[in-house]
C-alpha cells in the first residue's frame, strides 16, 4: 500500500463525507488534471464569493436571512479551499528535494554573513 504522504487529497469527499485519495505517479492522469481543474474552479469562485461578500457587508439594508446564507456560503469556500491548502502542502512537503547528506536544514558557511 502507499504510504499516506504519497497521496493526494483530492478536492472533494467520498459519499459519507470522508476525505477522497488519489494514489498515482502521473501528475497528468485523467485524476490528477480532474483534481486540478476542480481545485481551480473552487479557489474561482472563493474569490468571487469574497467580493460579494464585501458588497452585502457593505449593505446596511441586508436582511438577517441574506447574511445567514453568506455565512454558509463563505463557509463552504474556505472548507474547499483549506482541503486544496492541504492537499497543496502535502505534496509540496514530499516533493523538496533534500539537501545533499540528507540534511533537509543545512548550516550556511559563517563566512556567507560576512
Amino acid at each position: 500500500m502507499t504510504a499516506h504522504s504519497e497521496l493526494r487529497l483530492l478536492p472533494w469527499s467520498g459519499p459519507d463525507g470522508k476525505p477522497c485519495y488519489l494514489s498515482t505517479d502521473d501528475d497528468s492522469s485523467h485524476l490528477s488534471r480532474l483534481a486540478d481543474s476542480t481545485e481551480a474552479t473552487q479557489l474561482g469562485l472563493a474569490t468571487d464569493l469574497v467580493t460579494r461578500a464585501l458588497e452585502v457587508l457593505n449593505d446596511e439594508k441586508t436582511a438577517p436571512e441574506d447574511l445567514r446564507n453568506l455565512s454558509a456560503n463563505l463557509v463552504g469556500a474556505l472548507r474547499d479551499t483549506l482541503r486544496v491548502a492541504t492537499s497543496r502542502g502535502q505534496r509540496l512537503s514530499t516533493s523538496r528535494p533534500s539537501a545533499p547528506g540528507g540534511d533537509d536544514n543545512p548550516q550556511l558557511p559563517a563566512a556567507a554573513f560576512g
